[in-house]
């Protein structure tokens, strides 16, 4: 194995703080947001580039109009659809209530605040119904299950983060018959005719989980601007350095790595591939070898039906329970299917290696990842260095070396 450094476009906000003042400053809220209001923010469970301070800089903005800004947990059904398990998410997150310096109120209680041109019944946090506004501060990226022009931003947080785990269910079994795309759309559209949605925070981060892009957004141009900034986060994906492989071996997954634990963007499997061909371009892994969960992921292991070989490791850290919530909720429940595994890595690459094709095991194309976020460096096998189809720049840092496996005959992790 040879241990490579890639290179991908850095694009970076020093400081955050500033540009979340002035991405706000902006919209001149004032003109909407009086003293006294009440303004609920939404903090989600994904592990964001800054988001503590992200929050309290927003939160530190509205106090300066005179507001009274909180916030709610908007992670739909995560922390095993509870409102103390979802307050614990964002703690473990640094989002606390003395960090960000306002109260966190959590609640799974849901108002049904209208009705999309469909038909659908359209669900709300009951505290954030409450509230005179609501400020949605979100991530616009890749969806993991999902392909289109708008996927994963404010308007999937409005829908299923603020629809808490009831919003969560009924929205993913609508979705089994009906594009995310329009649904996404059309209950946007109702939250922003039934809902006080004050304004957007949309953040994007570079390949480097960096906070690359701040920018406040006004309700009536969520749809339009998330779908250039889709753009512009799809051009800043981290991604493997060859579009096909033998075998990835991904040392961790975990829902603070990717709500699918691992991200599909990067893996190239997609639930949505079920039903459409994937568009040009998507990875393609052979194989793919998960050893073990994210400390931060509490034992969710959401996804891990996406690889084909697992570790007995990781099998004994799940909390089945919590995996098979996340996954039914998300009417995915292949999502939480355990895949063939065995007590090392040996063993695991043994038995990986023997189903490749033609190629012999020492001409596999092997990658090893620490996880889906973090690819700055990776371990390629020899014949990788050969390929000619490669997805990024990359500088070799060191001779090859064998895999090396400790007495028990495990890997070490990157």
């Amino acid at each position: 194995m040879v241990r490579i450094r890639q290179h991908f476009e850095r694009p970076q906000i020093t400081d955050v703080s500033a540009a979340v003042a002035s991405a706000l400053e902006a919209l001149d809220l004032g003109r909407r947001i009086k003293p006294g209001h009440a303004v609920a923010l939404t903090a989600g469970s994904r592990g964001i580039a800054n988001i503590p301070l992200v929050l309290r800089s927003t939160a530190d903005f509205l106090k300066k109009l005179g507001a009274k800004p909180f916030l709610i947990p908007a992670m739909g059904s995560h922390g095993g659809g509870t409102a103390e398990g979802q307050r614990r998410i964002l703690e473990s997150y640094g989002i606390t209530e003395e960090f960000v310096g306002v109260p966190i109120r959590a609640s799974m209680e849901t108002v049904q605040v209208g009705e999309t041109a469909e038909g659908f019944p359209v669900l709300l946090d009951r505290i954030a119904s409450e509230a005179d506004h609501i400020g949605v501060v979100a991530r616009i990226k890749p969806h993991t299950g999902f392909h289109g022009p708008i996927e994963s931003g404010l308007l999937k947080m409005m829908m299923i983060g603020l629809g808490k785990h009831a919003g969560a269910l009924l929205y993913h079994r609508i979705l089994l018959d009906h594009p995310f795309d329009s649904v996404v759309r059309s209950v946007g559209r109702t939250l922003m005719k039934s809902a006080p949605i004050a304004f957007g925070l949309a953040l994007v981060e570079n390949a480097y989980e960096e906070t690359a892009i701040v920018e406040g957004v006004a309700p009536e141009a969520f749809e339009a601007r998330e779908e250039q900034l889709l753009v512009e986060a799809k051009r800043l994906l981290m991604r493997l350095p060859l579009r096909k492989a033998d075998l990835l071996i991904v040392d961790e997954i975990g829902k603070n790595i990717s709500g699918s634990g691992m991200d599909t963007n990067v893996v190239g499997r997609k639930r949505a591939f079920r039903m459409q061909p994937p568009p040009a371009g998507i990875p393609v892994m052979r194989l793919i070898y998960v050893r073990g969960l994210s400390e931060k992921t509490h034992g969710n292991a959401t996804g891990i039906g996406l690889a084909d070989f697992t570790s007995t490791r990781l099998v004994q850290q799940m909390d089945y329970r919590a995996t098979v919530i996340n996954c039914l909720t998300a009417g995915y429940p292949e999502g939480a299917f355990i895949p063939v595994h065995f007590a090392t890595d040996r063993e695991v690459l043994d038995a990986a290696l023997a189903i490749i094709g033609t190629r012999a095991p020492e001409q596999a194309r092997i990658l090893h990842i620490r996880n889906t976020m973090q690819l700055e460096e990776v371990d390629v096998s020899e014949p990788c260095l050969q390929e000619k189809e490669r997805q990024t720049e990359f500088t070799i840092l060191g001779p090859p070396r064998p895999l090396e496996f400790d007495a028990a005959g495990n890997l070490s992790s990157l």
